[in-house]
């Protein structure tokens, strides 16, 4: 089973000062003419900053309502010596980056690597989200990750989604074998330093020397996608539905 968890119950995450300031747009219209209603998915707490980081601080400076979902906190996959809520403060610390607040986000206490028990749980809280918020698009796991629990997510999304919302699926590149680029989403290099001071908060991977978190990786990840673009930088995702 799982609980849900809001930025009142952890409320002591430090806010940064020295981040950077990206400002919100205070517009009516925006991305194709309409404020959309986006539903970020994150079967981990650092999947959505990795895949579509620089898409998420995009989205909020244009104006978008965001939701965002996390399915586990990994606390079994922390070493021994490190205290079970660090992933949990870490993200805390992402939220309070974006100046987000307890109705943008939610932490569901799924166990790590068992997300497949809890499939219908999964789902079941999807399609709940999908009456209350009513995403127009939905961002979340690629069906090609090879992550046990990013599939879960994955397919979840899509049982639960796919004949209401537009569906794309963020990149991840050590998970995929394969990995269809059929949407790019262009970002200025505000967007991408955003993404990696996002990704600072995680100490505990970078103490883990995770090759992915580096500042290096990100830009050179986010300008080979750009280039494929004719832009600087850009994200990429696979279409899995869109709906005009």
């Amino acid at each position: 089973m799982y609980e849900d968890y809001y930025n009142t119950q952890y409320s002591s995450a430090v806010h940064r000062n020295d981040r950077t300031h990206i400002p919100r747009k205070h517009c009516n219209k925006v991305h194709g003419g309409n404020i959309m209603r986006v539903l970020f998915l994150s079967p981990h707490t650092d999947d959505v900053e990795l895949g579509a980081g620089g898409t998420l601080v995009k989205f909020l400076e244009l104006g978008h309502e965001i939701l965002w979902v996390v399915f586990s906190t990994a606390e079994e996959s922390l070493p021994d010596n490190m205290p079970k809520d660090t992933l949990k403060r870490e993200f805390l610390g992402v939220i309070n980056d974006l100046g987000l607040k307890g109705e943008n986000y939610r932490i569901l206490n799924f166990h790590v690597r068992r997300l497949h028990e809890y499939r219908q749980e999964i789902l079941e809280e999807l399609v709940k989200i999908r009456k209350e918020f009513a995403p127009d698009l939905v961002i979340g796991p690629s069906l090609n990750d090879y992550h046990q629990d990013h599939q879960v997510v994955a397919w979840e999304m899509t049982r639960a989604f796919k004949n209401t919302s537009s569906i794309i699926c963020y990149e991840l590149p050590w998970n995929h074998v394969t990995f269809n680029t059929q949407l790019f989403i262009k970002l200025e290099e505000k967007h991408v330093k955003k993404k990696v001071e996002l990704l600072s908060n995680y100490e505990s991977q970078l103490l883990l020397n995770r090759p992915y978190f580096s500042k290096d990786f990100i830009f050179g990840w986010a300008r080979m996608r750009g280039v494929q673009v004719k832009a600087e930088f850009a994200e990429a995702f696979e279409v899995i539905r869109w709906i005009l």
